[in-house]
């Protein structure tokens, strides 16, 4: 599938003129020209992150999320915009959703904005799901998420040599869920959904992250300090989870980032 900057051209076979005579004489010249021979324009197929659940029970659409300005991806690994998307270093106007201490957290994704019978996302759109956390130091709301902050929690990648995390995505409409860490300490916390989209990932920036913040607050918890890294900062155009053809007969799939802090 095509960004929505692409455009793809279809090439036919040129066609002979053909001259025919009209009833008043004169000679006119015709030519075929097929409609699929004009470039196409693709449509984008991109997703955001709509809705979160809380153990079980769905939260709304659009509560406690932080709504970028479009469905379109991040592309630059060194970008702000890779912390919480476009637009989401301040989450001042979203409120946010007290759970309990290992509560379970269900994302759910569309492409347009609602729920529909058509794919949650691009069925071309193949690649890992992955959920990141990062503690407030105050309020979740005044958090901008910079620097070392950031936990991952979850990752599923590759699962056979046809079928990817986003495959499960599709077929769960749209979700995936993530039991947080027990030993996660009571606050306030950003969590961070993460898809991204390897189909033009050949060279970069080709790969397509799709990102959703949610803010959350744990009322009681542990007293864990897990391993952290920054995004931006912890990925790198050249790492092969990043700029991958995943059409070359692909056997295993290392995903960015840190390992999975289990808790």
């Amino acid at each position: 599938m095509a960004r929505a900057s692409e455009v793809i051209s279809l090439t036919f076979p040129m066609y002979t003129p053909t001259a025919s005579t009209s009833d008043a004489g004169l000679t006119i010249v015709t030519q075929k020209i097929p409609h699929a021979a004009m470039p196409v324009a693709v449509a984008n197929a991109h997703f955001t992150m709509q809705y979160i659940w809380n153990n079980g029970v769905d939260e709304g659409k659009n509560l406690y999320v932080r709504i970028p300005p479009s469905n379109n991806p991040v592309t630059d690994v060194t970008s702000t915009d890779l912390t919480c998307n476009v637009n989401g270093l301040s989450g001042s106007t979203v409120s946010t959703l007290s759970i309990s201490s290992g509560a379970t957290i269900t994302f759910e994704w569309h492409q347009h904005d609602q729920r529909t019978g058509e794919d949650p996302i691009s069925a071309g759109h193949k690649g890992p799901v992955m959920v990141y956390v990062a503690k407030a130091p105050s309020t979740a709301a005044s958090f901008n998420g910079q620097g070392a902050v950031w936990t991952k929690i979850y990752e599923s990648g590759l699962l056979n040599s046809t079928t990817w995390a986003t495959d499960v995505v599709n077929a769960n409409q749209g979700k995936h869920s993530v039991k947080l860490p027990t030993s996660l300490p009571a606050g306030e916390y950003l969590l961070r959904a993460e898809i991204i989209a390897l189909h033009v990932a050949s060279s970069y920036p080709g790969a397509q992250f799709y990102i959703g913040c949610a803010q959350v607050k744990i009322t009681s918890g542990g007293s864990a300090n897990p391993p952290k890294v920054a995004l931006p900062g912890a990925y790198s155009p050249s790492d092969p989870g990043i700029t991958i053809n995943i059409y070359n007969n692909l056997q295993s799939y290392t995903a960015p980032g840190p390992a999975v802090w289990s808790g």
